[in-house]
């Protein structure tokens, strides 16, 4: 049953969670996705029958929580993560991050270390907006993210994504890949190969980058940015296990 919080910076999100025993699982969607997908939702199924606690949450202004996407950015939608984390689990927590999340859950594992036993990131895509995004755009984009304070750019998911000046300014402030992450947990990064969103470059950037003795890279082949097929969610339940058994 989907049940709301307010968070401390006065945002309303909604999220669901499932009891269980042991160390919980809690996943972190994708840009402008939400916690009704599929990896959310069969990695709960998952989670359940083997007893362990799982959260799954809607950022502000994305699926049944409140909020204006457009309105949104990196650390504002990180705080709404902090938030759900501190005031609903016990204990710390093996983060699973699909794309956006990939990059909301290193934020985490930085900013509430005591809250992370392990990380799983599932086509990870930290600093996206400056290195994917801005860094792609052409100077008519430019100019007009700057007369204009957004851009539209296409989605392969359905409506354009609005860009705002205020996701790329803030995503400034919330880069992860220009300088060493301390990951001193068990750290498990999946990427497809045919990953039109993320570049293998950006994994193997974030692999560099990790500074962890628990730290492992896996390429699927043939595997998209949704990374949620039957073979995919297998490797990552594989990894979510492979993760717990080494805590």
């Amino acid at each position: 049953m989907t049940e709301y919080l307010n968070t401390p910076s006065g945002r309303r999100i909604a999220y669901n969670q499932s009891a269980g025993i042991g160390i919980g699982i809690v996943f972190l969607g994708g840009f402008m996705s939400d916690m009704d997908g599929t990896k959310a939702i069969k990695l709960e199924t998952w989670a359940i029958a083997q007893g362990r606690p799982f959260l799954r949450f809607d950022y502000s202004g994305h699926g049944q929580s409140d909020g204006v996407f457009r309105d949104g950015c990196i650390g504002e939608w990180a705080e709404d993560a902090q938030a759900a984390i501190e005031a609903l689990t016990d204990g710390p927590q093996v983060l699973v991050g699909s794309s956006m999340g990939g990059w909301i859950a290193l934020l985490l594992t930085q900013k509430i270390a005591q809250k992370v036993a392990g990380l799983v990131g599932i086509a990870a895509a930290p600093d996206f907006t400056e290195d994917s995004m801005w860094a792609g755009f052409t100077p008519v984009q430019k100019a007009e993210l700057k007369d204009n304070g957004v851009v539209l750019l296409p989605s392969d998911y359905g409506e354009p994504y609005p860009i705002t000046a205020k996701l790329i300014e803030d995503g400034r402030n919330n880069l992860v890949l220009r300088a060493p992450l301390p990951l001193p947990f068990p750290v498990r990064f999946l990427q497809g190969t045919q990953d039109t969103s993320v570049r293998r470059s950006v994994a193997l950037n974030l692999l560099d980058h990790s500074d962890g003795d628990d730290v492992r890279l896996q390429f699927l082949k043939g595997a998209d940015h949704s990374f949620s097929t039957p073979v995919c969610m297998e490797v990552i339940k594989n990894a979510i296990s492979e993760v717990l058994s080494r805590l």
